[in-house]
């Protein structure tokens, strides 16, 4: 008889959901807060997903990935793969640029139609791309019309 691996999820949260998500600036300022996140905007790309349950109260952040002073590999499997164990409704991803400029490039318009794609086909919602720098701007693909 062949051996099979046997796989079982399980997902228990020690906390209930928190803060409730209104807006970009809401996202922002709760990404901003991070201090991992916020002690690094300058030195290189980080990429961080937020998952949220129905009523946008905040479940999870979860640093995606890391990389260099010009980019990041995100895999949206490590995105995807958490809000299905979490339940969550809904996800908002935010990267930095240490550039400090706060426009897309293409592959962050990419990206974001990626993980926008891969949500669609599980019901959940990729509520916002925020890019954030060292300044107090930020560019937020749903403010701007692109999500």
């Amino acid at each position: 008889m062949n051996q099979v691996s046997e796989v079982q999820l399980t997902y228990k949260s020690k906390v209930k959901p928190s803060e409730k998500v209104t807006s970009s600036l809401d996202a922002v300022n709760i990404f901003k807060a991070i201090e991992t996140y916020n002690r690094n905007m300058e030195m290189y790309e980080c990429f961080y997903a937020m998952y949220l349950n129905r009523a946008h109260k905040i479940l999870s952040i979860m640093l995606i990935s890391e990389g260099g002073t010009s980019g990041t590999v995100v895999d949206v499997k490590k995105i995807i793969s958490p809000a299905i164990l979490q339940n969550a409704s809904s996800i908002i991803v935010s990267h930095n640029h240490p550039s400090g400029n706060i426009q897309p490039s293409e592959a962050d318009k990419n990206i974001t139609d990626k993980i926008k794609n891969a949500c669609k086909l599980l019901d959940i919602d990729l509520l916002d791309h925020v890019i954030l720098t060292e300044s107090d701007g930020y560019y937020s693909f749903t403010d701007e019309g692109i999500l």
